[in-house]
């Protein structure tokens, strides 16, 4: 270690100059590299989700999930899978690849559903295929707590939900 501190100084001139090279290039690719505040970013996820009221959540995985996952397994670019059987419900969570065509897999997935729908049971609420949006989940959460009624705690908020909304951008 000691050797490699004393060839940076004994080469003084030439680590100023890698120096400065390196923070050159990291300055030119930061204005180069376009740069969004609120990029539209895609996320190549869908969710099925299908009702059966008063089924058992034993039998919603065997009766709704199963048959769902045998269909949609046959999709093309699915990355990932994973499944919630509940009491009087069943859904199915779909992950793609990035940079995948969301329009297209919508309409695969949309297939898939339709050709499960027989395997399905007839009492059992149409699946619904949902793409999830990132305009579905708001930008800032804040949450208000304090020793104060009910209404001067709307008013705060109400107040800060304003303030907020009347910023640029």
């Amino acid at each position: 270690m000691n050797a490699v501190i004393e060839a940076a100084f004994n080469r003084a001139g030439a680590v100023i100059l890698t120096l400065l090279v390196l923070s050159g290039l990291g300055l030119a690719s930061y204005i180069e590299i376009p740069k969004e505040a609120a990029p539209d970013v895609d996320i190549p996820v869908t969710y099925v989700s299908v009702s059966y009221e008063g089924i058992s959540p034993e039998d919603s995985e065997r009766l709704l999930v199963k048959p769902l996952e045998k269909h949609l397994r046959s999709v093309e670019g699915l990355d990932s899978m994973s499944s919630v059987a509940s009491e009087g419900y069943g859904a199915v969570t779909l992950e793609f690849a990035a940079g995948e065509d969301i329009d297209l897999l919508i309409a695969d997935v949309r297939q898939a559903v339709d050709e499960a729908k027989p395997d399905l049971p007839a009492e059992a609420d149409d699946p619904k295929v949902t793409e999830v949006s990132l305009s579905l989940f708001p930008i800032l959460t804040a949450a208000l707590y304090g020793p104060v009624s009910e209404r001067e705690m709307v008013t705060a908020a109400r107040d800060i939900k304003d303030k907020l909304e009347a910023l640029p951008g």
